[in-house]
C-alpha cells in the first residue's frame, strides 16, 4: 500500500509542475484553498494544512513572483495582508485542476461504477481520518 500511495502522490506532484513551472502540489494546494476561502493569511494557509510558517512563507514568495496571487489589506485589521488569487493564478489553477480530472478521467473510464463508488468512498473515508488524526513528528510511521 506504501508503494502504491507513494506512486499516487509523485503522478500528482508532477501533473502541478506539467503545467507551470513554478507550481509544486503544495503550491497547487495553496492555491486550490486561497480559491475556496476567497483568501486568507499566510497564517491561516499554515494553520488548516500544519505546515510550518517558513513553508508556507517560501511557497507565497514563489506564488507572487509567478504573479499567481497577490496580496490585500485584511478588512478587519488593515496591519494584516491577506493572500488571494491573480487573475494569473486562477487561470493556472483551472487549467492544472482540468488537467488533474482529465487524468482521472483516462485512469478510471474502464472502471466497473460498484468499483469507482467504493474507490470513492475509500478515498472519503481516508481522507476524513487523515483530517481528524494529530499530525505525527517527522520521523515516525
Amino acid at each position: 500500500m506504501h508503494r502504491e500511495m507513494t506512486t499516487f502522490a509523485r503522478r500528482a506532484r508532477a501533473s502541478a509542475g506539467r503545467m507551470h513551472p513554478e507550481l509544486s502540489l503544495v503550491s497547487y494546494t495553496l492555491l486550490g484553498h486561497l480559491e475556496e476561502s476567497g483568501g486568507c493569511r499566510a497564517t491561516d494557509l499554515a494553520a488548516h494544512y500544519a505546515l510550518d510558517k517558513s513553508t508556507v512563507s517560501r511557497q507565497v514568495a514563489a506564488l507572487e513572483r509567478a504573479g499567481l496571487i497577490g496580496r490585500r489589506p485584511d478588512p478587519d485589521d488593515h496591519r494584516v495582508q491577506m493572500l488571494e488569487l491573480t487573475a494569473a493564478g486562477t487561470r493556472i489553477l483551472a487549467q492544472v485542476t482540468e488537467s488533474r480530472r482529465e487524468a482521472f478521467r483516462e485512469r478510471l473510464a474502464g472502471w466497473p461504477r460498484e468499483d469507482l463508488e467504493r474507490f470513492a468512498d475509500y478515498l472519503l473515508r481516508y481522507n476524513a481520518a487523515a483530517a481528524t488524526a494529530p499530525p505525527r513528528p517527522s520521523g515516525t510511521a
